[in-house]
């Protein structure tokens, strides 16, 4: 016994010296502490997760631009953050480049061929609870994956797409322990996954997940060595595209093989707009959220916010008429500009604009029922990471499955989970989806089409230099999340640290509720609030913003939202 002991130290010593002399530490399965607020003076990345930040920070130091950085986190997320980590889902990205070029990419889902507007509706005309939610015939055709392609094409630096993903193939086949949150989230969702799955797949391989559990998936490492192996085509098509397929039939899902090799992803000039010096650009339709952040900032321009003061009775007061109005606008004029003619141009013309606030009370609250569009004759689980490289590239990515898990459909031997997104849609117009949010005949469901979003990937510029690169998850909350940061910055003198972390509120037209934050708002402020009319209810998180500050030294205040477990890191 003592000679086998003997003999098992003296191997393990010889592997220690081994790594020692190849200059490689032995692997550990250790969890990696969040950092919240970091000042670095040359390049940062901010994500939902440890784990997908140093993989992007890792592709920073070894020369990759922020496109490249980008690319990486986008395919580790979808291992290490799979409630909204995607490559069975889509989304957005605004991109900045040195030189000041600014460009939108739309990589979001698309309905299948054979969806239809009446899709998720019963005999009698009424929407079936759950359908558009749960399910295999709840998921829009992937775009991530082609979105990455298309990004990498034509921005990456590094050019070697292999490296760009293979951190996540070693991620997911080797694995990481899992957070907290994540094994409280995967225990809560086990009679999900178990009700949507037809096969077995790691989510269900356990009934009970504890803080530092071993994440190894295997299916999903195979499907991700597809895709770095032969980029698109290891996805769209192939045994990856008829493992989806398969999927979909035997869950009575409707996406297709043709459905996936046509999908493409599309370069899209972003909305661009002023406010008090500042310029602004953010994401054009299919997302709303470009749009309507604008629109809400034009809207409280002509007042004195400074002066006001944080969430002050006047500030807040202000803020939540604007969204009341923006949102009504949103649920009326905005879908897809592939199918709709969307109002671009007149939904922010100043004039408009002005015209819509001139029936703001200071002293008491609108009613949202006696508020329309203007006349012209989205749980919250997506996720969102902005990186800023040593030559100032910058990009803004906000993605999606939609709700936590999107559909909670694993695809059979390919491990990774389908979104959600049928849901954005209009089922029916005026009946509200997940996150409470109406639409009408501009978002009802067509064959191919792009459903609406709120995602608001947003890079802010000051005096023509990079200022300000932001985004958040949170569903509808995402775009008023996104203003409040930056009107707490730029109106109220706060650091990004400060305008990250502190507590937030929305307003979204319809309900006709005011909700607030735990610790958001005075208890006098509140009752001054009620007082003028608002309706107040507390609720949980709102939103989980990543935001790049370049400060006026030109260092770079990255901060990672304390909602969860997001990491900053940089150099």
């Amino acid at each position: 016994m003592l000679y086998r002991i003997s003999f098992c130290l003296s191997l393990f010593s010889l592997f220690l010296y081994s790594c020692k002399l190849q200059n490689v530490p032995p692997k550990t399965s250790s969890l990696l502490t969040p950092v919240k607020s970091i000042d670095v003076p040359n390049a940062a990345v901010v994500t939902a997760h440890p784990e997908a930040t140093k993989i992007g920070f890792d592709i920073l130091k070894q020369g990759g631009n922020a496109i490249d950085a980008a690319i990486a986190v986008q395919f580790a997320l979808a291992v290490c953050y799979p409630v909204a980590g995607n490559i069975g889902g889509g989304g957005f990205m605004i991109y900045r480049d040195k030189a000041g070029n600014v460009e939108a990419l739309d990589f979001r889902e698309k309905a299948p061929g054979r969806a239809f507007p009446d899709m998720y509706l019963d005999e009698n005309g009424q929407v079936i609870d759950g359908l558009s939610r749960k399910g295999h015939l709840a998921a829009g055709v992937p775009g991530t994956v082609d979105g990455m392609v298309k990004a990498f094409e034509k921005y990456s630096q590094l050019n070697d797409w292999a490296a760009l993903v293979q951190p996540a193939v070693d991620l997911a086949t080797e694995g990481f322990p899992i957070t907290a949150r994540q094994a409280e989230l995967f225990t809560t969702y086990m009679q999900d996954f178990t009700e949507a799955n037809t096969q077995e797949n790691a989510f269900t391989a356990k009934e009970t997940w504890r803080k530092g559990d071993l994440l190894i998936q295997k299916s999903l490492g195979q499907t991700l060595a597809s895709i770095r192996d032969k980029r698109e085509d290891g996805f769209y098509k192939g045994w990856v595209a008829e493992a989806i397929v398969a999927e979909m039939d035997r869950g009575n899902g409707i996406i297709s093989l043709d459905d996936l090799a046509n999908y493409e992803s599309v370069w899209r000039k972003p909305v661009v707009g002023e406010y008090r010096g500042l310029r602004i650009y953010s994401m054009p339709p299919p997302s709303s959220g470009g749009l309507i952040l604008l629109q809400l900032l034009k809207m409280i321009e002509p007042f004195p916010m400074t002066d006001y003061g944080f969430q002050s009775t006047q500030a807040v007061h202000l803020m939540v008429e604007a969204e009341r109005r923006a949102y009504a606008d949103r649920a009326t004029h905005l879908g897809d500009p592939d199918f709709y003619p969307v109002p671009t141009v007149a939904l922010l013309d100043e004039a408009y604009i002005r015209d819509r606030m001139t029936s703001f009370d200071p002293s008491s609250a609108s009613k949202s029922e006696d508020i329309a569009a203007g006349d012209f004759g989205e749980s919250e689980e997506t996720t969102h990471f902005s990186i800023v490289d040593k030559d100032r590239n910058a990009v803004s990515l906000t993605t999606t499955i939609n709700t936590a898990y999107g559909s909670k459909v694993v695809v059979g031997e390919a491990g990774f989970f389908l979104n959600n997104e049928m849901d954005d849609f209009s089922a029916k117009p005026g009946v509200p989806n997940y996150f409470g949010l109406v639409g009408a005949e501009a978002n009802k469901i067509e064959s191919g089409k792009r459903m609406l979003s709120s995602m608001t990937p947003t890079i802010v510029e000051k005096d023509g230099d990079l200022k300000l690169v932001v985004g958040t998850p949170g569903g509808s909350t995402i775009i008023t999340s996104v203003f409040q940061v930056m009107v707490n910055i730029f109106d109220f003198g706060q650091t990004a640290t400060e305008a990250v972390h502190n507590p937030r509120f929305h307003h979204q037209w319809k309900p006709d509720v005011l909700f607030i934050e735990d610790d958001c708002l005075q208890v006098g402020t509140q009752d001054s609030l009620r007082y003028m009319g608002h309706e107040l209810k507390l609720r949980g998180k709102i939103g989980k913003v990543e935001a790049i500050l370049v400060r006026d030294t030109g260092s770079l205040e990255a901060v990672a939202d304390s909602r969860a477990d997001d990491h900053a890191m940089g150099y």
